[in-house]
């Protein structure tokens, strides 16, 4: 697996990968899990030679969050990525990404607006940029999201859309613990009570998505599901009810594709999670 941290390098690189078969993208955020993993090999179940990013992306973070304190290993990162035979891994450093003088932001109107952009403003134009960046740097086939981040799945694909990107994005589903907690790098922040109350927020999800199929109205499953989630001693930013294509408020019940989303903070960790109803 060939480590490369600026940009002329991996365009050689790309060159001879893309002889081989289609490029995959899988991009990350480092401090790696089952989930990431799980991704790389979707993609390599498809056929493609896989590069994987890691990239603690300064813009996605609002003052006062975690970007100093995010988790950062990349050695052990990249010893995983290679056992799952990823051809390439990009590092950028933040001056390869956002040169000197860089003077450009990319918005996604619409299915980036409340829920996680409500409570983390500016936080999807970031993720956006970064986004385009990476496509643009790699030119990969097919990238590789996981849904746990569901918003952000949303937003990637309306931003491959409308800009007519030849990339085609694909959603994997969340990978849990035993216990329903959906995996994420943050997840080490926890202790050990913290823990063993953050599944709270999966169960609640659970119960309401069940309750709303069975026919309840939805507005009194999600009161039950936000009263549950407080008495866990979680602090809840939203949990909600919204069109699983657009992430518009439901206009009816009735046909429409529902997805339930969540996020709540415990301690110093902010939890999200979702599911199809």
């Amino acid at each position: 697996m060939q480590i490369i941290e600026e940009l002329h390098p991996l365009r050689r690189a790309l060159e001879a990968l893309r002889a081989e078969g289609p490029v995959a993208l899988v991009p990350t955020m480092g401090a790696l899990h089952e989930g990431h993993l799980t991704l790389v090999r979707a993609a390599r179940a498809r056929g493609a030679q896989v590069v994987a990013s890691i990239f603690v992306n300064p813009r996605q973070f609002a003052a006062g969050e975690d970007l100093e304190a995010y988790p950062r290993q990349l050695a052990r990162d990249a010893a995983l990525l290679e056992a799952e035979g990823v051809a390439v891994l990009w590092a950028p450093t933040v001056s390869a990404m956002y040169p000197a003088g860089y003077a450009t932001n990319v918005s996604v109107a619409g299915v980036s607006e409340g829920l996680c952009g409500g409570t983390r403003p500016g936080h999807f134009d970031g993720v956006a940029t970064v986004v385009l960046k990476l496509f643009n740097q790699v030119a990969p086939d097919i990238a590789l999201f996981g849904e746990k981040d569901y918003q952000q799945l949303k937003v990637v694909t309306q931003l491959a859309r409308d800009l007519g990107l030849k990339t085609r994005i694909v959603g994997a589903p969340i990978v849990r613990e035993r216990d329903g907690l959906a995996l994420s790098s943050r997840n080490r922040y926890l202790t050990a009570a913290e823990r063993q109350a953050a599944p709270a927020l999966y169960r609640a999800l659970k119960k309401a998505g069940a309750e709303i199929g069975a026919g309840a109205p939805i507005a009194e499953a999600l009161k039950q599901a936000r009263e549950a989630i407080s008495r866990a001693g979680l602090q809840l930013d939203y949990f909600e009810a919204r069109n699983a294509d657009t992430l518009e408020r439901l206009q009816s019940s009735a046909g429409e594709p529902i997805r339930l989303l969540a996020a709540a903070r415990i301690g110093t960790t902010r939890l999200i999670d979702n599911i199809a109803v």
